[in-house]
């Protein structure tokens, strides 16, 4: 039930991302009058980016790293652990800890299959076993 549950939160961020995305193309395609400023009836395209990414760059991460989340609570070797995950530029970071190098590994081989991942830093660590 629970793993239902999350599926759908991930699916529902995911769509919520793509509707932004939506929303802040058809910015740039607004009508503009003279009582606007300058900034406002540039296209968004044109605007300087205020930040260290563009809308479509932090929205096309959130798809990411929703997706990337999708796929290791889908996984059988990766699904029982806790991993953080987070996207910059198409870089996917991955973090916490697991039990077996199996599981760091299989980590960052779904995370490479996922569209729009550029790269994966792999920082889990592997929990030493007592014994």
């Amino acid at each position: 039930m629970t793993q239902i549950l999350t599926r759908a939160l991930l699916a529902a961020a995911a769509l919520g991302c793509s509707v932004m995305a939506g929303c802040a193309l058809m910015d740039g395609k607004k009508e503009t009058t003279a009582s606007q400023p300058a900034a406002a009836r540039q296209p968004a395209a044109d605007r300087p980016a205020t930040g260290a990414q563009k809308g479509g760059e932090s929205v096309d991460d959130a798809v990411v790293t929703a997706k990337v989340k999708a796929k290791l609570v889908d996984d059988e070797v990766t699904k029982a652990y806790q991993i953080n995950v987070e996207t910059f530029k198409g870089t996917v970071q991955l973090s916490g800890s697991v039990d077996s190098e199996e599981a760091r590994s299989r980590a960052t081989e779904l995370a490479k299959d996922v569209g729009g991942v550029k790269d994966v830093k792999n920082s889990l660590q592997v929990r030493k076993s007592d014994g």
